[in-house]
């Protein structure tokens, strides 16, 4: 293990933490799994994740990341709002 560890960059561990975290939003949201307190952790968790990405990884998947979490952002107010429907 410990020759892994000077190859493995922060970035990536950082990248590979938001795209899990969004996952898992995502999962939160699903009607039978439904948990809009840990959605909204997982929401919360990646918009102070992303800023520290700038500079570190390209460009067009900085902004794709952006897009994915304003996309789990309007699932989370969707899924919010249907419970307060029911």
């Amino acid at each position: 293990m410990g020759l892994l560890m000077p190859a493995l960059k922060v970035a990536d561990l950082v990248l590979s933490t938001v795209t899990t975290l969004a996952q898992l939003g995502y999962a939160k949201l699903e009607e039978q799994s439904r948990d809009l307190d840990q959605a909204r952790l997982a929401i919360d968790t990646i918009g102070v994740l992303l800023p520290t990405l700038e500079g570190h990884i390209p460009a067009d998947l900085s902004r794709d990341l952006g897009s994915m979490h304003a996309n789990l952002q309007l699932a989370y107010a969707s899924a919010a709002s249907a419970k307060t429907v029911e």
